[in-house]
């Protein structure tokens, strides 16, 4: 099978017909054919530990065995593959188990709407849900965020560069604070209170606010519980909604299935995508409160809306991993694991820091030009790692959620060896 992959295209054809714009394989120049678990293996045998998976999209890991039964089965019995938003078996299958596994349990009762594929297309539907009920335009962002790369989520995304790629001015958006962003100098909502209660300040009263409660493209920024709830607080009061962005951090990424379960709130709009799909095919959930279903039939939609092996796939990985909290116990354990040799490796080093929660923990470089040094040494030796954060300063870890502690020793060991050998040049 190899050799005939390699037969049927030039090995230039990436740069020679692609474009520009991709970035990941600029990194990772590998020809990639194979993938189970937390491996990928390349088209010359060899093996890659995925301290990746997916930009969070694989936390059940590659080519999961117990999905990929569930998938076979519904593919070879012919079932509906493409369902634009019409009623099908695997969609009321997937509903029920979601409500009946997810919600209920944690006492939450949302509306589930499918927006389209991607993360992005379910935080536009959130923003413009948003703005359809309160009747008001304005959108809340924070300092570092990254909420996707249409123009809606792009105008609440702080990253400079990304944002330039719009072409246009991105408007109805005002940045405040994240926590910490400050450096405990002054308090976190200090400016925003002022502002929102300021007649003089210039901010219109917005309709939502929006945030992640882990910033990962950020640079592994954690905001804190009691953070959380002062936010939720907030908006309460001036009836503003809560948006939690949950696309990255979801699906068990910190612990527990949502992100926000540590502080306790109940946010009145969250967006996910990425691991929701439990096999890694594109699936995008919008949950609201009941009474914000405004939406008229039809008045917001995707072709593409209806991927109903991602139905399968995300149902089964439901089941199989959140029937009880046993997985999120792993999860919790295999992160401080994590942050175990982190704190370690900080300790043996001058230069770096960590910040983390959970399975998304980073390593932080005071010096951003190592960080990449690192990344790309650990390539060389068989491990994927990103960076992330304004100046790319941060190591980022997701690892798949179902790796074993073999495999994380594994993996650490090749990223403390590269660490050591960068900072020690």
């Amino acid at each position: 099978m190899t050799a005939s992959i390699q037969e049927t295209f030039s090995s230039n054809i990436f740069e020679t017909r692609e474009s520009e714009v991709r970035s990941y394989s600029r990194g990772w120049p590998a020809i990639f054919t194979k993938a189970k678990g937390a491996w990928l293996t390349d088209r010359d045998g060899k093996q890659y530990l995925d301290f990746f998976a997916g930009a969070g999209a694989l936390n059940y890991g590659h080519n999961n065995p117990v999905l990929k039964a569930a998938l076979l089965d519904y593919i070879e019995s012919d079932g509906i593959t493409h369902g634009l938003d019409m009623s099908t078996v695997a969609k009321g299958e997937f509903l029920q188990t979601f409500q009946d596994k997810i919600l209920e349990p944690r006492g939450l009762d949302y509306k589930v709407q499918f927006p389209g594929p991607t993360g992005t297309n379910a935080v536009e539907s959130a923003l413009k849900l948003a703005r359809k009920v309160t009747g008001r335009t304005s959108i809340i962002n924070f300092t570092n965020a990254f909420h996707g790369m249409t123009l809606g989520a792009l105008s609440v995304t702080g990253n400079s560069m990304k944002r330039a790629g719009a072409g246009i001015p991105l408007v109805h958006a005002t940045p405040m604070p994240f926590d910490n962003y400050f450096g405990g100098v002054m308090e976190d909502f200090s400016w925003f209170e002022r502002v929102l209660d300021d007649s003089g300040s210039g901010l219109n009263r917005p309709a939502a606010v929006i945030v992640e409660t882990v910033q990962g493209e950020g640079g592994v920024n954690i905001a804190r519980p009691e953070w959380l709830q002062a936010l939720a607080e907030l908006c309460k009061r001036r009836e503003i909604l809560l948006i939690v962005d949950d696309v990255q951090m979801g699906c068990g990424r910190t612990g527990p299935f949502f992100s926000f379960e540590i502080a306790g709130i109940q946010p009145d709009i969250v967006t996910m995508s990425k691991s929701i799909g439990g096999y890694g095919m594109p699936m995008a959930l919008t949950l609201f409160k009941p009474e914000l279903d405004v939406w008229s039939p039809g008045e917001h939609n995707g072709t593409f809306r209806g991927n109903n092996p991602a139905f399968v796939t995300a149902k089964k990985a439901i089941e199989e991993y959140w029937s009880d909290d046993s997985f999120e116990k792993e999860v919790i354990a295999k992160g401080e694991r994590i942050r175990d040799f982190f704190i370690s490796l900080c300790s043996a080093h001058q230069g770096i820091s960590t910040r983390g929660r959970g399975m998304v923990q980073g390593l932080v470089f005071e010096d951003a030009d190592a960080a990449a040094k690192v990344c790309g040494l650990a390539y060389d030796r068989g491990l994927l790692a990103e960076t992330s954060g304004p100046s790319d300063e941060v190591v980022k870890l997701l690892p798949p959620l179902t790796i074993t502690n073999e495999e994380l020793d594994q993996g650490l060991a090749i990223l403390g060896q590269a660490t050591a050998e960068v900072l020690n040049s």
